[in-house]
């Protein structure tokens, strides 16, 4: 039997691209390919950044340098700020000030620079940032994986309650509980930092090999809705496992990341006390044999 040929990579030496750092994307050069265990590497210069910053990367990291992903890099950018914004208004949830305002100190100054130059620095100061999954949680996750990847099930989209849903559901309660303006903005901010990241992220960063033709069926038929009105609370619980390393190359200090770590893990608490509504195995029906051709 022939032996199976390599991969073929998908962009080429020199190419123009986009490329995931962190949570956002920025323009970046191609400058060499490897492929080795039939696993396809490319070495990437991100431009106007020092030559320090190069290195080899995913393919699941590179995006061709086109309208729509260029499209996508802004909307990353705004989930980034919005994320920003929403830790300068309060106090964590359940916490609380008698002014419900952080006192902060005399500001410097600062000349104008170019953002690479900020990227730069703000790269080089991050912060770990770990988002603690509960416990209750993780076997799900366990489950989740063995679904799709072994039993090789699908999650049946549209989810019967959408990750639109849960989150309005969340904002909801908490404006409930809430006892300032400040807390009411906070939430609806995190809450829109959240969907944003999750329809970005999505399609690169949190689905199994096995759901992305289901994923390009749902992007054809759908090309314009938000796939938070689609997928449901297991593909947004995926999200919180790899959102501590996008949060690492937020422009956030330690206090303002750690105000922002508390209303993530208030929203996992949430899921937590939901568990049993939000996260279900009957949410998952075994994918038809025409399927299968596809996923290969």
């Amino acid at each position: 039997m022939a032996p199976k040929q390599d991969p073929k990579p998908k962009f080429q030496e020199g190419e123009r691209v986009l490329c995931f750092h962190g949570p956002l994307l920025y323009e970046a050069k191609c400058v060499k390919i490897n492929i080795k265990d039939k696993l396809i590497k490319y070495f990437i210069h991100y431009s106007g950044w020092n030559k320090n910053w190069d290195e080899w990367v995913p393919e699941s990291r590179v995006l061709k340098y086109v309208d729509s992903n260029l499209a996508k890099q802004k909307e990353l950018q705004k989930a980034n700020q919005k994320v920003k914004k929403a830790k300068q208004k309060t106090p964590g949830p359940g916490e609380g000030t008698s002014s419900g305002e952080t006192p902060q100190g005399p500001r410097k100054k600062r000349a104008r620079v170019d953002p690479t130059v900020e990227s730069e620095e703000m790269f080089t100061n991050r912060v770990e940032v770990k988002v603690k999954i509960p416990e209750e949680l993780k076997p799900w996750l366990v489950d989740d994986w063995d679904l799709i990847t072994r039993q090789k099930q699908l999650f049946h989209l549209p989810a019967k309650k959408n990750i639109e849903t849960v989150l309005e559901d969340y904002a909801n309660y908490k404006k409930s509980k809430a006892n300032s303006d400040n807390k009411e903005f906070a939430v609806n901010e995190v809450v829109a930092g959240i969907r944003e990241y999750f329809n970005v992220m999505l399609g690169t960063q949190l689905l199994y090999k096995f759901e992305r033709p289901q994923y390009a069926e749902i992007m054809a038929e759908h090309p314009d809705m938000p796939m938070s009105q689609v997928y449901g609370a297991p593909h947004l619980l995926r999200l919180f496992v790899r959102i501590g390393a996008m949060l690492a190359y937020t422009p956030l200090d330690e206090k303002s990341l750690a105000l922002l770590l508390s209303y993530l893990q208030d929203f996992l608490k949430y899921l937590v006390k939901n568990s049993s509504t939000l996260l279900s195995a009957t949410d998952y029906e075994v994918a038809p044999p025409e399927y299968h051709r596809k996923a290969v």
